[in-house]
């Protein structure tokens, strides 16, 4: 596995690579990567352009290991456009699975940001998260997305 870090206004994000798709996404703690590679190249340029407002939506091959419906879950929030947000219940319904399902496979996205965990809210707003820095950095990711304005 090839692993890149990148540094952004959200930390140092290291991505990974495996097989000509993105596997992993975490927040650097310690020694640096950088691998060499395309894919790991274009995951770079993209981050940097996301962190700089340039990019709103990441078209990078990912490829979500895990069950059948972590998968399903990410594909939901793949789909959530940059600035808006759904709830856990949202997705849920869509995928006739209860909203606590829904939760526990935000938790487990193995790629955060670029699978977008930070756009999905609990019913009565804000929740938590489970990347480096918890709730602070998914309203940090919200509010560089312009949708801080759901927060209140």
């Amino acid at each position: 596995m090839k692993r890149r870090s990148i540094p952004t206004r959200f930390g140092t994000l290291v991505v990974a690579e495996d097989a000509g798709a993105i596997t992993h996404l975490q927040w650097g703690q310690g020694s640096l990567h950088d691998d060499a590679g395309r894919v790991l190249d274009d995951a770079e340029a993209q981050l940097r352009a996301y962190d700089a407002g340039r990019l709103t939506q990441f078209t990078l091959p990912l490829r979500i290991g895990g069950s059948a419906t972590l998968q399903a879950v990410c594909a939901e929030m793949s789909a959530i456009p940059f600035g808006d947000t759904v709830t856990y219940g949202d997705i849920a319904t869509k995928l006739a699975i209860p909203a606590q399902v829904v939760g526990q496979a935000c938790g487990h996205n193995p790629i955060p940001v670029i699978v977008p965990c930070h756009r999905v809210m609990g019913a009565k707003g804000l929740t938590g998260y489970s990347g480096d820095g918890g709730v602070e950095t998914k309203v940090a990711l919200l509010r560089h997305e312009g949708a801080a304005g759901l927060l209140i």
